[in-house]
């Protein structure tokens, strides 16, 4: 048998983790997202793969910067390739399992300063769709 077990937490108890498939043979990496307050979340961004996100527990707000929607327990959201997002949790418990389409994460982050001419090239041209939501 060749199956690997591997560990994508250190710490069990906190639901948060993630694991970075190429080191593994995988073509996939997975964050398994946890957040415990209102309000948080990553900055925009995107990356040059699709991303998939299972919303396990409570309600998660999706942005592209633009336009926005809520996604609950129980959802699938699949953000394609290249167009901008960001999600921030509506509730005290949000937990998520986020697939990238890649063995490694690449993130281009749209927000910070010093990559203010990034935001320039932001474009949502064909991405008036953007999410693609199965609840």
């Amino acid at each position: 048998m060749t199956a690997r077990h591997i560990t994508w937490t250190r710490d069990q108890a906190s639901g948060r983790g993630e694991f970075e498939g190429a080191e593994f043979g995988s073509e996939v990496s997975i964050i398994f997202t946890r957040i415990d307050r209102p309000g948080e979340g990553p900055e925009l961004h995107r990356h040059p793969y699709s991303e998939t996100f299972i919303i396990r527990r409570g309600t998660v707000v999706f942005s592209d910067g633009i336009s926005s929607f809520e996604a609950s327990a129980g959802a699938v959201v699949v953000v394609p390739a290249g167009v901008p997002h960001r999600f921030t949790s509506k509730s005290e418990h949000l937990e998520m399992i986020d697939i990238h389409a890649s063995g490694n994460f690449v993130t281009e982050w749209l927000d910070r300063p010093t990559e203010s001419s990034q935001q320039a090239e932001r474009s949502h041209a064909g991405h008036d769709d953007w999410p693609r939501q199965r609840a």
